[in-house]
């Protein structure tokens, strides 16, 4: 029954419906989950003197008057056809309320009648009135509208609040009597957790506040649970599947690490561990590698790389740039010179013929590892035998993007790098099917960015500072805010700021840096910077990814409260490869939001990317954040991962001990969790794995 569409429900008809699968509601199961964001208490009836202008209010009284009025069409400047009125009393006085282009009510709310209605008190020409207030008769029943907590619902289209709590109470009819509890009953009887119809009726009608928390928290619990049960079963999945194991290679170790001019960090060394250690399994290594811009993630990545390719198979490295496919080949072939293994690299940029000669080395397996951007994922790209795939800035890809390279072999190793960092006990969960390596060590002798907020009054001071570094022979980049880089009011504005630039150091090159130059472009452009031929590039948030410019140690960011934390952090680690020390400038507005100054008093105070991050996360609440890292998961409706933090523990550890002991969810007691996650994704089938580690 809860499988139904909701066109099933009375009072739901195909517009509506339309309206409804735009929320994501599509059954009825759908539309009992889709829960208030808040509630309003209409409960404590006030006397109409006791009424104040804009607080909302109860009174309860009889209907002394009522009038409907009809506007001619040609006083019809504000589209108002009609409205009808009443003359609302009780023992101390008497309010007037209205509706506009509600003619029906005047068939409906007589005098006489007693009626209660709930609004907010406006005061015009010396009256008392309330305007499109919540009426409610108590000769029919209970009201969903008005003498009780009520819920207040995310609306779209026509959709109303009293239609929505309609329909919700006819799911309810609906489902009172066959809607199973998805939590297991011992899990429930253990933590004290409310059953399933009560905990909706107290989410949509509760009774009390208290009422309203409880069931609050028994869906926080059950959204978590769910979210970590999928987490453990993908795990198992993974330890199922067979991969081939890469041979450890001692003396090309060796040769990696004369190699490099510097040495690696611990957190380096101990990330290289791991991934030996995985890669040495006959089962597929899936391991998230995290740690700021300029930590040296692609030297880590660069010995999974090469135990790869001595083990006779093929590596593919995807990244979201051209500018970064260049440059991690030069940093590999740097690496493995005299390896002998065959790099190449492949962008979309290809012309034809130079795409199908790199397709051929794929396919032959002539080519031992390939860089590349989206275009490895093409339907074209095929691997003799592919056995690790690598995803840099992986968060830089759409999720079916980052899905599609291991799907290109036969259970290949699996190594996604993020330099967007993530507090460790939420990736555990979030990213819980990944086993995770930290670096959280800058390579030696580099200095962190010092990092300044100014004003824009403060903008003289700043270009003289500028100018000093300059003559001191460092490089600069000046940061415009371009959201959106295909609408040419955008380029134009940059453009503006480059001519700006430009008068005000004349005295040195300046150039342009954005996202629909052609990739020859690009190209020139860096190689000139880096050639110190350009001493100032005025750039969009394109240089976030992959622009690595030792000798560019200042960055002046225009209008940053038009960022959020994370990218902040991402350019600023642009600046932090150098051994000179690098800063960091932010220049806003005069004026800004409250939310705005904490953001840039947040990125000014520390240069640690995980506190960073759960400011963001404090900031922001979990949005698009959470949406992208639970893909497979369900969707989040009111649980908030960092708030949540201690339920979302006992829910993992929950899950862990579900499928440590029922793999294949088929004990009784686990037949609830396996009928709800058909429910949840039709993708869902059972894993028999023979252990589950935490």
């Amino acid at each position: 029954m809860d499988h139904l569409s909701i066109r099933y429900l009375k009072g739901v008809g195909p517009k509506k419906e339309a309206i409804f699968n735009e929320l994501s509601v599509h059954t009825v199961r759908d539309m009992l989950y889709y829960f208030p964001f808040r509630y309003e208490d209409r409960r404590n009836v006030r006397k109409i003197t006791e009424l104040k202008v804009n607080e909302p209010a109860v009174i309860k009284g009889k209907i002394l008057a009522a009038k409907l009025s009809r506007i001619p069409r040609f006083a019809n400047a504000k589209r108002i056809k009609s409205i009808f009125e009443i003359m609302l009393g009780d023992e101390t006085g008497a309010v007037e309320c209205m509706w506009f282009n509600q003619e029906y009510l005047a068939r409906q709310l007589l005098a006489g009648e007693e009626l209660m209605v709930y609004g907010k008190p406006t005061y015009k020409r010396n009256k008392l009135r309330i305007v499109f207030g919540q009426y409610y008769r108590p000769d029919k029943g209970d009201s969903l509208d008005v003498g009780r907590i009520v819920g207040i619902y995310s609306l779209a289209g026509s959709l109303t609040q009293k239609f929505i709590r309609k329909i919700v109470r006819g799911a309810f009819e609906q489902l009172r009597n066959s809607l199973a509890d998805p939590i297991p009953f011992y899990i429930r009887k253990e933590k004290d957790i409310p059953n399933i119809m009560w905990s909706l009726e107290a989410m949509h009608f509760p009774n009390s506040w208290e009422d309203s928390q409880r069931s609050r928290e028994r869906f926080i619990f059950e959204e978590l649970f769910f979210s970590q049960i999928l987490v453990y079963l993908r795990k198992a999945k993974h330890r199922l599947q067979e991969a081939t194991s890469f041979t450890f290679d001692r003396e090309m170790i060796s040769v990696l690490r004369r190699n490099l001019d510097f040495t690696l960090t611990a957190s380096q060394e101990e990330a290289i561990r791991q991934i030996t250690s995985d890669t040495a399994q006959s089962y597929p290594m899936h391991r998230l590698l995290q740690g700021d811009v300029g930590c040296g993630k692609t030297v880590v990545a660069a010995f999974a790389i090469a135990l790869c390719a001595r083990s006779g198979l093929q590596a593919a490295l995807m990244v979201p740039t051209e500018i970064l496919v260049y440059q991690h080949k030069e940093t590999l072939e740097k690496m493995f010179s005299g390896l002998g293994f065959r790099i190449e690299i492949l962008t979309s940029s290809f012309a034809a013929k130079d795409a199908e000669r790199i397709y051929e080395g794929l396919r032959s397996g002539a080519i031992d590892i390939v860089i590349g951007t989206h275009a490895l994922i093409q339907k074209d790209v095929l691997f003799k035998r592919l056995g690790l795939a690598v995803i840099d800035e992986q968060h830089k890809f759409g999720v079916a993007q980052r899905m599609l390279l291991p799907k290109k072999g036969n259970n290949p190793h699996c190594l996604v790098m993020s330099a967007t960092p993530i507090p460790r006990s939420l990736a555990l969960s979030l990213y819980g099917d990944l086993d995770i390596s930290i670096i959280r060590e800058l390579p030696k002798g580099r200095l962190l960015p010092q990092t300044k907020w100014i004003k824009e009054s403060q903008r003289a001071e700043i270009y003289r500072f500028i100018g000093q570094q300059l003559r001191q022979g460092r490089q600069a980049y000046i940061i415009y805010p371009v959201i959106e880089e295909s609408e040419d009011e955008d380029l134009q504005s940059l453009e503006t700021m480059y001519v700006n630039i430009s008068r005000q150091f004349s005295d040195f090159s300046v150039d342009m840096f954005h996202g629909k130059l052609t990739a020859k472009q690009k190209q020139e452009t860096i190689r000139k910077f880096r050639e110190k031929k350009i001493h100032i590039l005025v750039a969009t948030t394109i240089v976030e990814v992959g622009v690595n410019i030792e000798n560019a140690t200042v960055m002046m960011v225009e209008n940053p409260e038009r960022f959020g934390l994370a990218q902040l952090h991402q350019l600023r680690g642009r600046i932090q490869r150098s051994t000179h020390q690098p800063y960091f400038i932010l220049i806003s507005a005069d004026d800004i939001s409250e939310n705005a100054s904490r953001r840039l008093k947040a990125i000014s105070s520390t240069n640690d990317g995980f506190l960073i991050a759960e400011d963001d996360l404090r900031l922001r609440g979990p949005g698009d954040f959470f949406g992208e890292l639970q893909h497979g998961l369900p969707n989040l409706k009111i649980a908030n991962p960092l708030r949540d933090l201690e339920v979302l523990k006992q829910a993992r550890l929950y899950a862990y001990r579900v499928i440590k002991n029922d793999h294949s969810l088929e004990k009784l007691e686990h037949r609830s969790i396996k009928d709800y996650l058909e429910v949840l994704t039709s993708a869902f089938q059972p894993q028999h794995a023979e252990s589950v580690t935490n």
